[in-house]
């Protein structure tokens, strides 16, 4: 909307299924302006007629089955402030209201009591617990205990634990699009040149499937990530210290992110999980036989975003390409990360009747 409204050029379009083009503007030498017309390939790219139901399709949709099987399964959209992550995670919006019933949340979690209640898993005998939470300056908050402050930890065997995070035990999809809107009405949000109303945290809300058993053998997890946006700390509205450091801590915790990803791509015997605290509660999202991970990389298509935009897909780029892929412009494109990135998505999706991507 914000392009609409600003009467922006795109630079950005669609040519087909795999493909992005961004007419990049330039100056040549004798200030002439040009266009560096820059293609990139996906799996899929969204143009702006695109619905979540659309995305999730291609995205999440194929990941909730590797749950049933024993799997660790993460989805994760990445973007510049304002290019639609929360839309496309949370679900839409109409003004400031957000139907949390039309985002990936939610239609994951339709899914998943799908396969929980088909004669295929029943007698596996699980049951279903969400939990959500926010990673803020670093920090780890539960977003349905009042956002109570929680400590990470990583235990003799290296696993990763999130100490007195809160488990709801959920029986259906509408419960859990309760926990979204009571967990997605405390997340920290700030004002950017943006967005007035940005994302300031990492939010993740995980599903999980538990035996019935004595000890609540955990046989499944999926991990629903909608990370804050990327931005210079000149982007912020504010140039208070409290405002640059919040914006610093978001920036590291990404390029950490970016670091695993490349590192997992290498084979490289050292993976640097506790360069932060996203990375930290993410590890086994990467690691395993069984652990599936697709990225929605989101991008805004309006000419005074481009250079966002090929931050975006740059960070895209190097995460994927180096981990055996190559990817693309707009949404999708295929990482085979040996099984743990079996697709990278870049998607432009409409936030109310905007063009592409955008809140």
């Amino acid at each position: 909307i914000v392009e609409i409204n600003k009467k922006e050029i795109d630079v950005v379009s669609v040519p087909g299924k795999g493909a992005l083009l961004v007419h990049e503007p330039k100056h040549k030498v004798d200030l002439t302006k040009y266009l560096d017309n820059q293609v990139f390939h996906f799996d899929y790219s969204f143009d702006d007629t695109a619905t979540n139901e659309l995305v999730y399709k291609f995205t999440a949709k194929p990941l909730v089955q590797s749950i049933f099987e024993g799997g660790m399964a993460t989805c994760f959209a990445y973007g510049q402030t304002g290019s639609g992550k929360t839309h496309t995670m949370g679900g839409d919006f109409t003004g400031k209201q957000q139907n949390s019933a039309k985002g990936i949340y939610a239609l994951a979690a339709q899914d998943v009591f799908a396969y929980l209640h088909h004669r295929r898993y029943a007698n596996l005998d699980l049951s279903a617990y969400v939990s959500f939470f926010e990673i803020y300056n670093g920090k780890v908050y539960d977003l349905l205990h009042k956002k109570a402050k929680l400590r990470v930890l990583e235990d003799e065997r290296q696993q990763v634990q999130v100490v007195g995070l809160e488990e709801v035990y959920v029986t259906s999809a509408e419960e859990v699009i309760k926990m979204i809107q009571i967990g997605s009405s405390c997340r920290t949000s700030g004002q950017t040149s943006a967005n007035a109303n940005s994302s300031r945290s990492h939010a993740i809300l995980q599903i999980v499937l538990r035996r019935n058993d004595r000890a609540t053998t955990l046989h499944g997890k999926f991990s629903l990530v909608d990370l804050a946006g990327n931005e210079h700390g000149t982007d912020a509205s504010s140039n208070d210290r409290s405002t640059l450091v919040e914006t610093a801590k978001i920036n590291r915790s990404l390029l950490a992110l970016k670091e695993c990803i490349r590192s997992l791509g290498k084979n490289s015997d050292h993976i640097p999980f506790r360069m932060s605290t996203l990375t930290k509660v993410l590890r086994d999202s990467f690691i395993g036989e069984k652990s599936r991970t697709c990225m929605i990389a989101m991008v805004s298509p309006g000419m005074t975003s481009c250079k966002y935009t090929m931050n975006t897909l740059r960070y895209a780029d190097r995460a994927c390409k180096k981990s055996f892929v190559t990817i693309e412009r707009k949404t999708v494109s295929k990482c085979d990360l040996s099984k743990h990135f079996p697709a990278v998505f870049n998607h432009f999706s409409p936030n109310l009747t905007l063009k592409i991507m955008t809140k």
